[in-house]
């Protein structure tokens, strides 16, 4: 079982280990397997990075992150520069329709809105713009309204995390009310978590995952 120091040492080399970040930009520190994130980076993409490394490593029980976004004076764009930017990386993201994607930017912070079919399509526009220069923070709120609705939702998610090594399928509780998908039970880590709910998202016909699954941690001795 993993203490705090633990904890700590592995969310620090996990950190270390992604090429985008240098460790010495962000400090970790870890009480009753919480992980507080701190530090100054250039770029949003990064603040995600360094979480997303947290949440991968076994033991954590929750992020708490307050990493700050400084864009060095030589980085800096305008609103207009950064707009159109965007309006440039949707424009030649294969998997996207940058027409249907409206994008505004007020202070440095990407607005999105519009419609498309496939929940990853909606992930896929943030990540388009998430790490460009001059960006601080992303709000997606783009819908997703899939031409294909199937009647068959819960039989497929579930035969999706059956397929899925890395999900205890018989610990999660499918429920689809409509168009709505409800998971419950639990899972072992943050990636199972992130695993369950994007294989739900996945089914065709899904607009909304309320997922209520736990962390199924187990007791930790921790030290002051």
């Amino acid at each position: 079982m993993e203490n705090d120091f633990e904890i700590q040492k592995n969310v620090m080399e996990e950190i270390g280990w992604e090429p985008a970040l240098k460790p010495s930009e962000i400090g970790v520190a870890v009480k009753n397997g919480v992980v507080t994130l701190s530090g100054q980076v250039d770029s949003f993409f990064k603040k995600q990075t360094a979480e997303k490394a947290a949440k991968r490593v076994k033991g954590v029980k929750a992020i708490a992150e307050d990493i700050q976004i400084g864009v060095s004076p030589s980085y800096e764009r305008s609103d207009a520069d950064i707009a159109a930017a965007v309006v440039n990386a949707l424009k030649w993201h294969s998997d996207l329709d940058g027409e249907k994607i409206i994008a505004r930017v007020e202070d440095r912070i990407v607005r999105l809105e519009g419609e498309v079919e496939w929940d990853y399509q909606r992930k896929n526009a943030k990540t388009a713009v998430e790490n460009l220069t001059g960006v601080i923070a992303v709000i997606n709120l783009i819908r997703v309204k899939p031409k294909l609705v199937s009647t068959n939702i819960e039989k497929q998610i579930i035969a999706a995390f059956q397929r899925n090594a890395a999900l205890d399928a018989k610990k999660i509780t499918v429920n689809v009310e409509g168009n709505k998908v409800i998971l419950t039970g639990t899972v072992r880590s943050f990636t199972e978590k992130d695993d369950a709910e994007n294989a739900a998202w996945s089914a065709p016909g899904v607009l909304d995952v309320d997922s209520r699954l736990r962390l199924d941690a187990p007791e930790y001795a921790f030290y002051e």
